[in-house]
This record gives C-alpha cells, structure tokens and sequence, in this order.
C-alpha cells in the first residue's frame, strides 16, 4: 500500500507575501506540486512572480495587498477563496523587518511579521472549517531564539508569532487545523536582505556566514522543502511545532 507523499493536487494553498525570496520559492513549489496558488503582495514583484510561474508552466493567482491594512487582508482571501474554490492551507509569510528600535521599526514589525498572520488566521476560518485537510503555517525566524539588539522589533515579533503557532494549534486542534511554524536562518537570494549585506556590511556577512555549520547561507528551496512537509498529509500528526531549517546556525549561538 502506497503511504501519503508531498502530492497537491486539488488543495488550495494561499502564500502571504510571497513575490520573491522565500515566498516565491514556496508559492512555486506548491504550485509545482499540484496546488492551486493564490499569492499576495505588493505590486512590484507579482509581475515578476508571475512571469516565472509561466515560464515554468505553472498558473499561480495574485493579488496586490498590503499586508498591515485588514481590508486588504480581508479582500485577498475572499478573492483568493472564489477562485481556487476554497482554502485548505494558509501561509503567512509577509515581513515588515522592522530593524531600527524606533516607533517606525515596532510598527512594521508587529504590524506585518504578527498582526497579519494573526488577522489572515482569523479571517481564513471560515473557510478553512469546511476543508478535510486544513493547516496554517507561519513563518518565524531563528532570530526570535536569542538576544538581537540590531534588530529587536523583529526578534520580537517572530517570538511572539512562534508562541501564538503554539496557542493556534490548542485552539483548532478541536477542529482538525493543524497549526506549525518555520524558524529560517539567514537565507540569501538575489536582492535580498544579505546579497544586499555582502557589499554593503561585509563584515556582518562574512561573521555570520562564520557561525553557520554548513559553511554557507541557506537557499529559498530549502524553506520551501520544509513548507510542503509540513503542509502535506506527511506532517499530520505533527501541531504546535516550530521547525528550525538554519544548517545548524541556531547551535553556534
């Protein structure tokens, strides 16, 4: 008898933030796998996301949104949900990454990196109740593990979103919804926070590539791995969970 295996095909899975980076390799990768995809975002870079899902043969549905404003939120799922026909997994992804300890940087990082997973969570209920298979992922970071002095409203966030996953996963477990999380490490791509950090903080770069294990940053794809396991029938009896997925980083401190 063949067992469960990271198949899609007819689940209806919505990334939240997910034009580039580790949202785009996850939206890509569920849509590789059969999914129906419904990503949003900001403008600029759905264009791009849906020029490489064509290119790849893939349909992926988008939708311009900002992420810290709730009717947006609330726009995007009912859209998201009459065209792929329902919701049977939720991804919050959008960051804010809300570095500076100013009201600026705690604003964008509670308002984006928690306060829109809390509210896309919520407002995705209704329909993920009526699905048979239904989870939400939430992605956090290894950075909510220790101390950041540089960048302490997004430490703070990603904690606080990694313990509502827990207290989620209580409070739907009743409901068959399962609710996990993903702590990434430092994850490089093109444009993004340490490509940019290579020539503009060499130092930052090449101390923290120091501390990783593995001898490298990790790769979108490897996030997005990770994402599918723990949205597929492979991970059903698996809730409350967050899943580092740093090549060790977490471990030198």
């Amino acid at each position: 008898m063949s067992g469960p295996c990271l198949d899609f095909t007819g689940r209806r899975v919505l990334v939240a933030g997910g034009s580039k980076g580790i949202g785009r390799a996850m939206a890509l990768a569920f849509a590789a796998a059969g999914a129906r995809v419904s990503v949003c975002a900001r403008e600029p870079g759905l264009a791009a996301l849906r020029a490489d899902a064509r290119a790849l043969g893939l349909d992926v549905h988008t939708a311009s949104a900002d992420l810290a404003v709730l009717d947006d939120i609330g726009r995007w799922l009912g859209d998201a949900a009459g065209a792929l026909g329902g919701i049977d997994v939720l991804v919050n992804n959008a960051t804010g990454y809300g570095m500076d300890d100013g009201e600026a940087g705690w604003e964008a990082s509670l308002g984006i990196d928690l306060m829109a997973a809390v509210r896309a969570s919520r407002l995705a209920l209704p329909w993920l109740r009526q699905s048979s298979d239904a989870c939400i992922l939430n992605l956090a970071s290894i950075a909510a593990l220790q101390p950041r002095p540089g960048a302490a409203p997004y430490a703070a966030a990603k904690a606080a979103l990694m313990h509502y996953t827990t207290s989620q996963a209580l409070a739907l477990a009743p409901q068959r919804i399962r609710v996990n999380a993903i702590a990434p490490g430092s994850i490089e791509f093109d444009d993004g926070l340490w490509a940019r950090r290579r020539t503009q903080d060499p130092a930052l770069y090449h101390g923290t590539l120091a501390r990783i294990p593995f001898g490298r940053f990790g790769q979108p794809q490897e996030i997005a791995d990770a994402a599918l396991f723990l949205c597929s029938p492979l991970a059903r009896w698996i809730t409350g969970h967050t899943l580092n997925v740093d090549g060790g980083q977490v471990l030198m401190g």
